[in-house]
């Protein structure tokens, strides 16, 4: 298997929200300046990006936008549905659960675990919060593949180990720290502390560049 750096990956899943939203809105083709422009980036590298995966549009005609909508879900390996658990029924993952987009592109939260005894019984949608004492049982009843974990830093790696060994082979976490998984398993981790640096950084080094001028 081809190996495709995550910045590209990051790019077509760009690429297939905006596509999404173009088809929604009766857009029937796209060329690459049209998507670059939306994505911004440029048309090269639109093309680039696409030409990893085989061919795509027509010279002078652009891409077909619910083509480029298939072939890009199957890219992403989202032409199937995901059973997704949420570990941590806080703020954070009471917006996770809400989060509409999850739905459409596929990935499907069908448990919900906290240890929290006054969180525990609630109705989210339909869906009772579980006691974080069934988390083995209910992972293995509902055949859940991927975990979202927004819970406490001290509390992540533990939880983490009993996802792991309880089959779950992909973890999107939003606790700020790293976290000790098995090669096979595949984490991701969204700190947004370390984003929120980057943002000062840049609009430091901007408003300094403002000032020298």
């Amino acid at each position: 298997m081809k190996k495709v750096s995550e910045p590209t990956i990051g790019r077509l899943s760009l690429y297939l929200r905006l596509l999404l939203d173009l088809s929604d809105a009766g857009v029937s083709t796209v060329s690459s300046e049209d998507l670059a422009t939306r994505s911004g980036t440029t048309a090269a590298q639109v093309r680039k990006d696409l030409s990893l995966f085989g061919t795509f549009g027509k010279r002078g005609l652009g891409y077909s936008v619910n083509e480029l909508v298939t072939r890009l879900r199957s890219i992403l390996g989202l032409e199937r549905r995901w059973s997704v658990a949420l570990v941590g029924a806080g703020r954070i993952g009471a917006a996770l659960f809400g989060y509409e987009n999850f739905r459409r592109q596929g990935f499907y939260i069908e448990a919900v675990f906290d240890s929290d005894p006054a969180k525990v019984g609630q109705s989210w949608s339909g869906l009772v919060v579980e006691s974080d004492d069934r988390m083995e049982a209910v992972l293995s009843e509902r055949s859940i593949e991927i975990a979202v974990v927004a819970v406490p830093v001290r509390a992540a790696q533990a939880v983490v180990d009993r996802l792991v060994a309880s089959g779950v082979r992909g973890i999107l976490n939003f606790a700020p720290t790293q976290l000790e998984v098995p090669e096979d398993v595949v984490v991701k981790t969204v700190d947004m502390a370390l984003e929120m640096e980057g943002l000062s950084y840049a609009l430091t080094r901007l408003n300094g560049a403002s000032g020298a001028a």
